[in-house]
């Protein structure tokens, strides 16, 4: 599948508050397209490119910094309401249940969120490069690598430790009276899993050693890491589905 087509695929799988957060693609496409083939560069669509690709990472790194935010709060709420419904023997473990379901497939869609937009500017500056013959994508690459939304090493922490309270929800759920329903999980839920999985697959497809592989890819995704996500989805989607 091209590149495009992947993109716009997982926009429509992805929350719906997100999908105007993703790299505009298509538009800077378009743009590369009408820089001319012919050196010296420096025409206004070049500079067009350049302030586009500019504001594209602002608006990545606004969004992604937010997010990481936001998931560190819940973090620490989570973890505090899991703690006072062990103490309690399970109540109010249905609604955590169904927050650490959306928390945890949040998180995956973040990563994935990185993965596909990283490769996406990447791509761009390679059209760049091959139509104008200059050498961009070098030294953009090299401070994309260190933006704030390239930068996924806190959020995958989180995603470890939000599979820790999976594992003590899972846990209380088979010791616990007061067990916790197939009705505690609903549609909103069943979403976010397979937005998970496919958040998943195009990640796998991104890093995979190809033909294609090349110094500005990324690298391929370890085995374990997304053997972990796949295990921490079972007991919950045992639970919803």
């Amino acid at each position: 599948m091209k590149f495009g087509k992947r993109l716009k695929q997982q926009i429509e799988e992805t929350l719906p508050q997100w999908r105007d957060k993703f790299l505009s693609y298509k538009d800077l496409k378009k743009l590369v397209r009408l820089i001319s083939t012919c050196p010296p560069s420096g025409t206004a669509a070049d500079a067009e490119l350049i302030r586009l690709l500019d504001s594209e990472i602002h608006k990545l790194n606004s969004f992604f910094v937010e997010q990481e935010e936001d998931f560190v709060i819940r973090r620490k709420e989570l973890q505090e309401r899991i703690r006072k419904a062990m103490e309690t023997h399970g109540a109010d473990m249905a609604n955590i249940t169904k927050e650490i379901v959306n928390f945890h497939g949040e998180m995956v869609l973040l990563v994935n969120y990185s993965s596909i937009n990283y490769t996406g500017l990447a791509k761009i500056l390679k059209k760049y490069d091959k139509r104008t013959g200059a050498l961009l994508r070098l030294p953009f690459i090299a401070k994309v690598l260190k933006q704030p939304f390239f930068t996924t090493e806190l959020v995958s922490k989180l995603v470890k430790d939000c599979e820790t309270m999976m594992d003590a929800i899972h846990s209380e759920r088979e010791t616990s009276p007061a067990r916790v329903g197939r009705e505690s999980a609903g549609a909103a839920e069943q979403s976010i899993i397979r937005n998970t999985v496919a958040a998943l697959a195009t990640m796998e497809e991104l890093r995979k050693g190809s033909s294609t592989y090349g110094h500005f890819s990324l690298p391929p995704l370890d085995p374990k890491e997304h053997d972990d996500i796949l295990r921490s989805l079972r007991p919950l989607a045992s639970i919803i589905i």
